[in-house]
């Protein structure tokens, strides 16, 4: 079987949503949209933890990593995707997919880690507040952050070493939205059934543990807060782990859709709409979901936009 056309050298055509699209050029505008939000939240959020001093305690840094992930990974995917549509080329290389590959599988493992240590940094928060300064120190914080990426871009840089030394065969479509294994696999011209057998069990391996260890620790948090005597501090409490629990719903709906469900579950039309998800619309939400119930983000916005705002207009 001939490998590589020559036309395109060592590369493939990503064959994403938008080709598959009925009305591809509204898709796009809309796609364009959810983007430049994406980047607007996601700047906007950094910026005001960054900036405002009363936001430089743990939960506000761990989110700052979270925003500073959601913003990288949608870039990885949704401008190549955009500009691909609009110039009418779809070829991607062969060096150029197996970086965005890594570059995917990095920031998606790193929000997996993230987020089970957000989840424990609300139950040191609300289940252990005495403790709460000691147990989440900023030393605590920074190799929890290093930790979650890391882990990431070593598995990462595993799955792709991996997944790109097999040989490609002549039709070189990845019916996909970006370059990710099990599109790629269908592409091989060698037997990748133990393959996708251990990138299943990596995936449970990966994804179960943070998994379990986060609902443990909302279990912990719900328990604890049932009993709290002040409705105040229970209501605060609720509005916080239901944030969180309604990002972890969205990440982890998808990546156990992706990289759990056996290869039999999948079809390009289903991968397709599940990548935009987790590429592009749950970048868009999280920081909106995380704002706009937090009365200290919207506070801390308001006074980062007075003390920039404010002296432009007194200049006359």
């Amino acid at each position: 079987m001939e490998l590589w056309n020559s036309t395109l050298g060592r590369g493939f055509i990503l064959v994403g949503i938008l080709n598959d699209s009925g009305s591809p050029e509204l898709l796009c505008a809309t796609l364009a949209v959810l983007y430049t939000l994406a980047l607007t939240s996601n700047g906007l959020l950094l910026l005001v933890i960054t900036m405002d001093t009363r936001l430089h305690v743990p939960m506000y840094l761990l989110l700052g990593q979270l925003s500073l992930m959601d913003l990288l990974f949608t870039s990885v995917v949704t401008p190549k995707t955009l500009i691909d549509f609009l110039c009418g080329k779809n070829i991607i290389s062969f060096e150029g997919c197996a970086l965005q590959m890594f570059l995917a599988l990095t920031l998606g493992g790193a929000e997996d880690l993230l987020l089970a240590f957000m989840a424990y940094d609300r139950y040191v928060a609300i289940c252990h507040p005495l403790n709460y300064m000691f147990l989440m120190r900023p030393r605590v914080c920074w190799l929890m952050v290093a930790t979650s990426w890391i882990l990431a871009s070593l598995s990462a840089l595993g799955y792709t070493i991996y997944t790109m030394h097999y040989p490609f065969c002549k039709a070189q479509k990845i019916r996909h939205l970006l370059c990710e294994i099990l599109p790629l696999l269908r592409l091989a011209c060698a037997d990748t059934f133990r393959y996708e057998l251990m990138v299943y069990v990596m995936g449970v391996t990966f994804l179960i543990p943070p998994l379990a260890a986060l609902l443990a620790s909302y279990m912990l948090i719900l328990f604890t807060v049932l009993h709290m005597p002040s409705n105040e501090g229970r209501k605060k409490a609720l509005i916080t782990c239901s944030s969180h629990l309604t990002v972890v719903g969205m990440f982890y709906g998808a990546a156990t859709f992706m990289y759990v469900l056996p290869s039999s579950f999948h079809s390009p039309k289903q991968d397709n709409i599940v990548s935009v998800f987790y590429t592009i619309v749950t970048p868009v939400l999280n920081p909106l979901i995380y704002s706009l119930r937090n009365r200290e983000v919207m506070g801390a916005l308001r006074r980062v936009l007075r003390k920039h705002i404010s002296p432009t207009r007194s200049t006359p």
